[in-house]
């Protein structure tokens, strides 16, 4: 906590913010109100995100009003107003009907930010089907392992990425029965055992009623990996969009007219709650942009689009931050007024350049798949500590924690002292279980409280700061990857004996992946093999998860019950003590 200015927020508002006064607007806060604030379906028939998100909007005043922008790589602008998305999804709801897609049933999107994946989203959610987003840039094997857990039944894709990274597994998903290829929307597919998407939903109706809806129906489907075992399948439900709505307003200080900008991915939990739920519930136009990172495209579009509030990751902000701020400069950012920041903790640097790019700071907040929304951040009325997650979100009850001998869970009350953070149950967002695995769900709580495996600290005012991760995940460019994933696929290598994955710190990444490997008897580490055991990972896993690096030892340092002691990998590797080595394998 040294080296941390406060910026004090600004009391010259054009618009005051909805959490103007954090002590006050928290003693009045309840989520019983905050539900009050949606409308519910017609005739009390329960909570429906999609309703919420579209369907309310397009009967009233807010039709017209644009709901998604979506900005093309190619420079093509396609703008959908909430009442052509509610009949769109409309449409896509009576596809999945059509399909004999019971609730419940799994829908998985595998595809960039192109329009029909929101479609698909919106659509699938008013089905009461469950929305499981798959990022575009895993390779086939992620891919595979996640359609198998969540035992997919319909995947809309494009005609590119089903050839690319799905056509091959195909065989080995008996549950999969419908593949759904977004083309050029003229011509049906041609490709053997798939469907043309944009043909079915042009001989679909565009009127569907939602059929009522309880809060606990599950809603999304999130896959988060761990250090062991397979990626974890996180449950969401429909009363999720509470804590979307609510965390928009108070935690990215949604009003009226905003224009929105959520840069992630919806194959991501933070593309998929404030890439498409809480701005659209909250009635906001929200760009979409389908190309990469680029810092003059971004410019242009903050700029061109006079987009108010942006919501970026840190890895996208150190590389704007090596690029300048005269790059800045020659823009009209004039429109902005809020600047937010997610997927791993942002550096005090970072959070100061914003002010000086940009004339304000990066608000940094902290949540995770799943919380499935925003539960502490730094708003806009509170003066800003750099480095600091912030504080708790109205509704959030959150502790520093640590376990005692006994099992019994200690609340570590004295500021300053590090431990595990802890958030007490029962916010409308929190995940409902992992998919099919009830005791890895359980492990998850203890002593009343979820117990988040980060590490962190609190001051005496009251905000949260992040220590670091209590097992091995590694966070890079916003991403979470599991140690156990990269090295069950590198272990199938002919040569591959062994294999240990950590996360290495990067100036810009955060961290990078990178991997030891142990060799079989036969093969002689050379620098053609790594280049080979590189290409190989990367055409499993894709470019996101795949090791940057690769070293080779003879032996993995393991414990006596044989585990791979990664913990002494990252701290030979960084020069960092070794700790307790006790039970180190002889």
């Amino acid at each position: 906590m040294s080296w941390n200015p406060i910026i004090k927020s600004r009391r010259d508002w054009e618009i005051i913010p909805n959490l103007h006064d954090y002590e006050a607007v928290g003693a009045g806060f309840s989520w019983d109100k905050a539900r009050a604030e949606l409308n519910g379906l017609p005739a009390g028939e329960g909570l429906n995100i999609a309703h919420e998100a579209v369907a309310r909007h397009a009967i009233g005043p807010q039709a017209q009003r644009t709901a998604i922008r979506w900005l093309g790589k190619s420079g093509k602008v396609e703008d959908y107003s909430y009442r052509h998305l509610h009949e769109l999804t409309d449409r896509f709801a009576n596809v999945l009907q059509q399909l004999a897609v019971a609730k419940g049933d799994r829908v998985f999107v595998l595809a960039g930010r192109i329009p029909e994946l929101y479609i698909t989203a919106l659509g699938t959610l008013k089905h009461r089907a469950v929305f499981c987003p798959l990022f575009s840039a895993f390779g086939p094997e992620p891919i595979r392992a996640r359609l198998t857990i969540g035992q997919a039944k319909v995947l809309v894709t494009t005609e590119s990425l089903y050839q690319r990274k799905v056509a091959a597994i195909r065989n080995s998903l008996p549950h999969l029965e419908h593949v759904l290829l977004i083309g050029d929307g003229q011509q049906p597919t041609t490709l053997s055992g798939t469907q043309n998407y944009h043909r079915l939903l042009e001989q679909a109706s565009p009127d569907y009623r939602i059929q009522p809806t309880d809060p606990e129906d599950v809603a999304l489907l999130h896959f988060t990996s761990g250090t062991t075992g397979t990626p974890k399948g996180a449950i969401h439900v429909h009363e999720a969009v509470v804590a979307h709505h609510m965390t928009g307003k108070l935690a990215l200080d949604f009003h009226p007219g905003d224009i929105f900008w959520c840069t992630a991915d919806p194959g991501w939990v933070t593309g998929t709650s404030y890439g498409i739920i809480a701005p659209l519930t909250n009635g906001l136009t929200s760009i979409v942009d389908e190309a990469d990172f680029d810092a003059e495209r971004w410019y242009r579009i903050l700029q061109d689009q006079r987009v108010s509030i942006w919501y970026t990751a840190p890895t996208a902000i150190r590389m704007m931050m090596k690029v300048g701020v005269d790059l800045v400069r020659k823009y009209d950012l004039r429109h902005l007024r809020f600047l937010a920041s997610v997927g791993e903790p942002l550096n005090p640097e970072a959070v100061v350049w914003g002010q000086e790019a940009f004339g304000h700071p990066f608000h940094d907040n902290w949540w995770q798949t799943e919380t499935g929304g925003i539960m502490i951040a730094n708003y806009a009325a509170m003066d800003v500590r750099p480095g600091s997650m912030g504080r708790p979100l109205p509704g959030i009850e959150a502790g520093i924690v640590r376990k005692t001998e006994s099992g019994a869970v200690e609340v570590l009350g004295q500021p300053g002292l590090q431990g595990e953070l802890a958030l007490r149950p029962g916010w409308p967002s929190m995940f409902r279980g992992y998919w099919n695995e009830p005791e890895r769900y359980k492990k998850c709580f203890a002593g009343g409280w979820y117990l988040t495996g980060d590490l962190a600290k609190k001051d005496k005012d009251g905000y949260f700061w992040f220590v670091g991760r209590a097992d091995d995940v590694i966070k890079t460019s916003g991403h979470l990857i599991g140690p156990f994933e990269v090295e069950s696929v590198l272990i199938e290598h002919k040569a591959v004996a062994e294999a240990g994955v950590i996360g290495k710190p990067d100036p810009v990444a955060m961290e990078i992946v990178k991997a030891f490997v142990s060799l079989k008897d036969g093969f002689e580490p050379s620098e053609s093999l790594r280049r080979e055991l590189l290409g190989f990972a990367r055409a499993r896993l894709g470019a996101a998860v795949a090791p940057k690096e690769i070293d080779f030892l003879p032996t993995l340092p393991k414990t006596r019950s044989g585990k791979i002691m990664r913990r002494l990998l990252k701290a030979r590797e960084l020069g960092l003590p070794e700790g307790d080595t006790s039970t180190l394998e002889a």
